[in-house]
């Protein structure tokens, strides 16, 4: 008998745990947005609603359910936004973020290169969850970094 793991295989510690206001339409967006791949689903017994699925975007898992305010779930729809935003490192965030837009996502502020090194931009998903997509592109001292961001918080906010 094999022992069994206490973070199953593909996870890591920190798994994001999305709810939706409809499930089985956020796994659909989240594969043509971000080529999320399905690794499983479980529907209630009594009816389509998703109760459970996970689904794995680059190297990383996501698990999501349908809402269910009888259980304490309520999606950011629900709630009118999200105080959350889930961070995604990508070989090409301009790519990355072009494909999402045209899946549905909406701009909130769009990919430009920003003064810590990596090209960066943020989105909202049609469920209310928010994401932020950014590509790595310059290694900086931390001297690099304040300087960039002095020169950030100096510019008029019509500016950035």
């Amino acid at each position: 008998m094999t022992q069994v793991q206490p973070i199953p295989a593909e996870y890591t510690t920190i798994t994001p745990h999305l709810v939706v206001h409809d499930a089985q339409a956020a796994i659909e967006f989240y594969q043509r947005a971000f080529g999320a791949e399905l690794r499983d689903c479980l529907k209630h017994p009594q009816g389509q609603q998703v109760v459970h699925a996970s689904m794995k975007i680059g190297n990383a898992m996501i698990m999501l359910n349908q809402e269910s305010r009888d259980c304490g779930q309520v999606s950011p729809t629900s709630l009118g936004g999200s105080p959350v935003s889930i961070h995604l490192y990508v070989e090409n965030a301009d790519a990355f973020f072009e494909k999402a837009v045209l899946a549905g996502a909406t701009i909130q502020m769009p990919i430009t290169e920003m003064f810590w090194g990596d090209r960066f931009g943020t989105l909202k998903d049609p469920f209310g969850h928010q994401w932020s997509v950014a590509t790595h592109v310059k290694d900086l001292s931390e001297a690099e970094i304040l300087k960039g961001m002095e020169s950030c918080m100096a510019q008029p906010a019509a500016a950035k």
